[in-house]
């Protein structure tokens, strides 16, 4: 029996990889279509120049389309397999000398100035792959949670399910024998894994990240030495493989004692909150964090991580890689339920899956990570924004769910 599910499994590899080459090929064309389309407008444009200086009118200067700061100079991009259906790229961004005094390149608000808050959303849309007939089971996600014992339940539950109700088509939770029962009580849509204190538990999660397009590591993960120690492995096996990783709640205590296990991975993303931060800053400069300026200290700890991409969950979240740093003040509420993160994380694994498949074009350079952490931010406080509507001072992270799928659309298909 063990036997034909391998042979089924492989099966089921081999279709996708040949689905993939035919998608890939097709995006290719009309790559290759937009780039001739861009071509003639450019000739356009150098014609309406000319006309423009004929006639004694001063043509524009031409304007970078990012920042000075960030070249292309430190960035380079090869290709990648993925199971997207764009053609992929993996970019590699150089890690930049600390800054004597980091600056905000620049900053994008939802809630603030509405002539700028646009700017980031069509990023995040471009990377959402389209629902297609053409599809097959696994395409657009299959997420691992690396999380669940015997205290924690919920947490892992709330992340896998969002990453599911946001489009994953698959989601996976690699808990411990005690919480597995638990967890499959709450949803039958999500593949429980009751292997994470058994004494092979590397072995036997190892064997499923080849299936895996991203793993959320921490929700319900708890600080048992013997828990942490095989997330560890876990997290080091999964980075060899490039397999974006996104750690919040316990797996940040991993990090604070270990810094090592996500320092320098450009495809991690780290999700804390005020106290986990704090934590983080002072393991990383051996001082207190001062508050002063939290976009700054954000900064500054992203660059002492190697610049991995950080997100700072407050009253607006802040989104940094050390080169960039932008803010989300899409409109929550005041309810500060538990769970939320888990909501964040969990869609966040989704969304960096997506951003990392897509192509340059789709970020138009931007560092992927970001797109996808501002669209995960975005999407849930816009779901605590309408539960909120609803319930008031009920509100419950269960209610933040039910609202993923009007959300969703209000951000990003319309």
């Amino acid at each position: 029996m063990e036997k034909f599910l391998e042979q089924s499994l492989e099966a089921e590899e081999n279709f996708y990889r040949l689905e993939e080459q035919r998608l890939q090929a097709e995006d290719l064309r009309r790559e290759t279509e937009h780039t001739r389309e861009m071509h003639m407008l450019q000739m356009l444009g150098q014609m309406f120049a000319g006309l423009a200086t004929s006639t004694g009118m001063p043509s524009p200067a031409p304007r970078s389309t990012r920042n000075s700061n960030t070249g292309s100079s430190g960035t380079q991009a090869r290709p990648f397999g993925g199971s997207h259906s764009h053609q992929t790229y993996q970019v590699d961004y150089a890690s930049p000398s600390p800054p004597a005094a980091p600056v905000i390149e620049r900053t994008f608000s939802l809630g603030g100035l509405a002539h700028r808050s646009m700017d980031m959303l069509p990023l995040v849309k471009n990377t959402i792959p389209p629902l297609t007939s053409k599809k097959h089971k696994g395409q657009d996600g299959r997420v691992g949670v690396i999380g669940g014992c015997q205290e924690y339940t919920g947490a892992p539950y709330f992340a896998a399910i969002s990453a599911l109700k946001i489009g994953a088509d698959l989601s996976h939770v690699f808990c411990t024998k005690d919480a597995a029962t638990v967890i499959k009580s709450y949803s039958p849509e999500l593949i429980v894994h009751p292997v994470l204190d058994s004494p092979n538990a590397v072995q036997e999660i190892e064997k499923w990240l080849p299936r895996l397009h991203s793993l959320v590591v921490g929700p319900g993960l708890g600080r048992e030495d013997k828990l942490l120690n095989n997330a560890k492995v876990v997290i080091e096996k999964s980075k060899a493989r490039g397999i974006p990783i996104v750690i919040d709640a316990d797996g940040l205590w991993l990090v604070s004692k270990e810094p090592s296990v996500i320092q320098g991975y450009q495809r991690g993303i780290l999700t804390p909150n005020f106290m986990e931060f704090s934590r983080l800053y002072e393991a990383m400069h051996h001082q207190p964090l001062d508050s002063t300026d939290l976009r700054v200290t954000a900064q500054q700890l992203s660059i002492a991580l190697g610049n991995v991409t950080l997100v700072l969950k407050g009253e607006e979240d802040i989104i940094t890689d050390g080169n960039h740093v932008f803010t989300c003040s899409q409109e929550g509420s005041g309810r500060r339920c538990g769970g939320q993160g888990d909501l964040l994380s969990g869609s966040l694994g989704v969304f960096s899956h997506w951003a990392l498949s897509s192509s340059l074009n789709a970020t138009e350079g931007m560092n992927p990570t970001l797109v996808a952490a501002y669209g995960a931010a975005s999407l849930t406080r816009q779901c605590n924004n309408q539960a909120f509507h609803k319930y008031g001072r009920a509100t419950t992270t269960s209610d933040m769910i039910q609202e993923i799928c009007v959300a969703f659309k209000k951000l990003f298909e319309t």
